[in-house]
């Protein structure tokens, strides 16, 4: 009873919703993360009608946070905008439980701001080696991605994604018109630890120039003994609801208002 007092006053001070208290038996909470990817555009965040981020700043990646599902209505809107002048506006997002997602706010192909979700591979990796991950979130026709300037992930498109797993270790690359040597992305140096999984997205506007990466690091997918064991339950093969959104935001939500430790179940 104490655990269930306790998880119904952090979601009511962080997302201003109600609660339901979940039984043992119940699916476990989602993992999310949030990727501001929208290029010189802060913004603010409502919750179910409520304020609950000022100011959120592009380029930034937060959480992962441990959330229970739920359903939310998200508004987003210019930093001092009111909830009537929306960038982006989601109601009744249906929240889905035992997920590990990363919520991109980002530009469209043709420039307009979207809400994305991307769920998470984080089943095991084999000893020596890192999963690389690269996701098309700008504004900006299908590309090319190389490493040591040979294409490793041809003809991506807004917004999907293409991935693998490697030898750990430095590697340059670089993003390049589909087909073509035109840079659009200049060479980035990725350090690819063993056992993570390095997720890059391209964001911004090709037209405005503002062409740009921001990087996300997911540790603990050993596969030897001394990892930490995760996995997706299936979640790769179903499709990403729209709900995911507001996950994300209750993730940034509770962020800005503090650190939160939860405590897990360990099942044998």
């Amino acid at each position: 009873m104490r655990l269930r007092r306790m998880v119904a006053a952090l979601f009511v001070v962080a997302a201003s919703t109600a609660v339901f208290a979940t039984p043992a038996h119940a699916a476990g909470p989602s993992k999310v993360s949030v990727v501001h990817g929208i290029p010189g555009q802060p913004v603010d965040v409502y919750v179910n009608g409520a304020k609950t981020l000022n100011n959120f700043q592009p380029s930034t990646v937060a959480g992962p946070l441990d959330l229970p599902a739920g359903k939310y209505d998200i508004v987003i809107v210019k930093p001092g905008d009111p909830v009537t002048s929306p960038i982006i506006k989601v109601d009744q997002a249906a929240v889905p439980a035992d997920a590990n997602i990363t919520l991109v706010a980002h530009l469209t192909a043709d420039g307009k701001p979207t809400l994305t979700p991307f769920v998470n591979d984080v089943s095991k990796v084999a000893a020596g080696k890192a999963r690389l991950v690269v996701r098309h979130t700008a504004a900006a026709p299908a590309v090319d991605v190389r490493a040591g300037g040979q294409p490793v992930f041809k003809n991506l498109t807004n917004p999907n994604e293409a991935k693998g797993d490697i030898a750990a270790g430095t590697v340059s690359a670089d993003v390049v018109l589909a087909g073509t040597t035109t840079v659009a992305i200049p060479a980035a140096s990725l350090t690819l630890a063993e056992g993570t999984s390095t997720i890059v997205y391209a964001v911004g506007s090709a037209t405005d120039k503002t062409l740009g990466v921001v990087a996300q690091k997911i540790e603990g997918l050993h596969s030897t003994p001394g990892g930490v064991p995760s996995g997706t339950g299936g979640l790769l093969d179903e499709p990403t609801p729209w709900g995911l959104y507001a996950l994300a935001i209750a993730g940034v939500v509770a962020l800005a208002g503090g650190a939160v430790a939860v405590r897990r179940r360990v099942r044998a």
